[in-house]
């Protein structure tokens, strides 16, 4: 029986990819340092996104009526212990945190003295291609090894043997400076040449480990768990990642995505502000690369408003939009249940199922991206200060359907994260299924605007 369960479940989300795959040809926008053809769908746009929203719709309805807690509970107790020895594990994080620091000084040195061609130029590269696309994309389909490769660390070492300041971190800021933090460096990214500019680029590394050394330094651990978005967005991908630590510090091995079920993993209303955010940006970076937004923003600016506001304006309101739908939702979803329960509760068990989408338009948006110029990551790395002419690999026209079912596949596993956790906070079946029909429904809306952007072609941002 439990054996039949999984492979409806399973046929579930095949399903689903298989209609995405067959709806359409499309693929993500990967950034200023890629260009794409047009792009087009084989099926009416219409129909190309309701199949997806009731991809998702029928996935909810599948994964409430053919699971019970018996076997989701076997499902998320399906860990093992990785017996690594002590010494291979403390020689892994040196080795690791050497490749971070030496790829720092990289990024710095041939960022100023490189060539000016972002194609060229190594910084450019390792950031936006090796990093920011290749790295992010193993902390979710792999595990989270930011902490031992994150070169900035050193601070912690110079806050426990160097006389540090006497400052303790304020409780009531929480986790709001890592959100603030995340929607400035997207906004940056959108409005700067940052991928063009190598320069400016590295200056602005340059500027990042100033404050994020000092920071770490005076405040401790708590810099990179509260402060430091860049660790945070890293730290939240590694829960949906099939390797994790133990409390132990023992590495293990788990079903991708069952690490979102945690009590711990969202603390508070800044920590379920974040996982929104982090959604959200992935969203915006795509958004603002359609043709509709092009016609949109000079529609905008035409009558009057500032072009220096309109991105800014832009990413705070819909950043503002994706965190009350889902809000909206769980207090639904409360009244649905009719549960006794503190809504701030059920917002942050539930806020982690919202990072397998997250994780899913990352790879989505940046996998076709980090293929079509590993080449030319792979030049300048051998030849730093004079690389040869950048290569970049023509993807096939079946690829698109990869980025698709990457979408589809996040919001499958944010379907059953969600109905684990529903499972593991109210005693009757049916109240678990009924606290999840608002929060389905802001899937299925998430879902659509997923896929309306990544069917849209490639248009360069007016007015950056």
């Amino acid at each position: 029986m439990r054996h039949a369960r999984l492979r409806t479940a399973g046929a579930s989300l095949l399903l689903g990819s298989l209609t995405l795959a067959l709806a359409g040809r499309t693929a993500a926008h990967g950034g200023s340092l890629r260009s794409e053809p047009a792009r087009s769908l084989a099926i009416p746009l219409w129909l190309f996104l309701s199949t997806g929203g009731g991809a998702v719709g029928v996935s909810f309805l599948l994964t409430s009526f053919v699971t019970d807690r018996d076997f989701i509970r076997s499902v998320h107790d399906r860990r093992r212990t990785l017996g690594l020895p002590a010494g291979l594990r403390r020689g892994l994080t040196v080795a690791a945190r050497l490749v971070g620091l030496v790829g720092l000084g990289a990024v710095l040195v041939v960022g100023m003295l490189g060539p000016a061609d972002p194609l060229r130029n190594l910084a450019v590269l390792v950031v936006w291609v090796g990093w920011w696309a290749g790295y992010t994309m193993t902390t979710y389909l792999v595990g989270n090894s930011w902490p031992a490769l994150n070169p900035w660390r050193v601070a912690l070492d110079l806050h426990q043997r160097l006389p540090a300041p006497d400052i303790t971190y304020p409780d009531r800021l929480a986790s709001w400076p890592a959100v603030l933090g995340l929607l400035g460096f997207v906004w940056l990214e959108v409005v700067s040449p940052l991928a063009d500019d190598p320069r400016l680029l590295a200056s602005v590394v340059a500027a990042y480990t100033v404050v994020t050394v000092a920071g770490a330094y005076a405040l401790g651990s708590v810099w990179f768990e509260r402060v430091d978005p860049v660790a945070r967005v890293f730290a939240a991908y590694g829960a949906v990642a099939p390797l994790y630590r133990d409390e132990d510090g023992s590495l293990g091995v788990r079903v991708p995505g069952t690490g979102l079920e945690g009590a711990g993993l969202v603390r508070g209303r800044s920590d379920v502000a974040f996982v929104v955010a982090l959604l959200w940006v992935t969203t915006y970076d795509g958004l603002v690369a359609t043709p509709p937004w092009r016609a949109f923003a000079r529609a905008v600016v035409g009558i009057g408003v500032p072009p220096a506001l309109l991105y800014p304006l832009a990413l705070l309101a819909g950043f503002g939009l994706f965190l009350a739908l889902y809000r909206i939702a769980i207090r639904r979803g409360r009244r649905s249940a009719e549960s006794y329960r503190d809504p701030e509760t059920l917002a942050r068990r539930f806020a982690p199922s919202l990072l397998a989408i997250a994780a899913g338009y990352h790879v989505a948006h940046y996998l076709g991206y980090f293929i079509e110029l590993s080449p030319a990551l792979l030049g300048a790395l051998t030849a730093p200060l004079a690389p040869g002419a950048p290569v970049a690999v023509v993807l096939p026209t079946w690829f698109s359907a990869v980025s698709l079912g990457f979408v589809l596949l996040g919001h499958l596993g944010a379907i059953w994260v969600a109905h684990a956790v529903a499972y593991d906070l109210f005693p009757s079946r049916m109240q678990a299924v009924r606290s999840q029909y608002a929060l389905t429904a802001v899937m299925v809306f998430y879902t659509m605007t997923s896929l309306w952007i990544v069917s849209r072609p490639y248009a360069a941002p007016p007015f950056v």
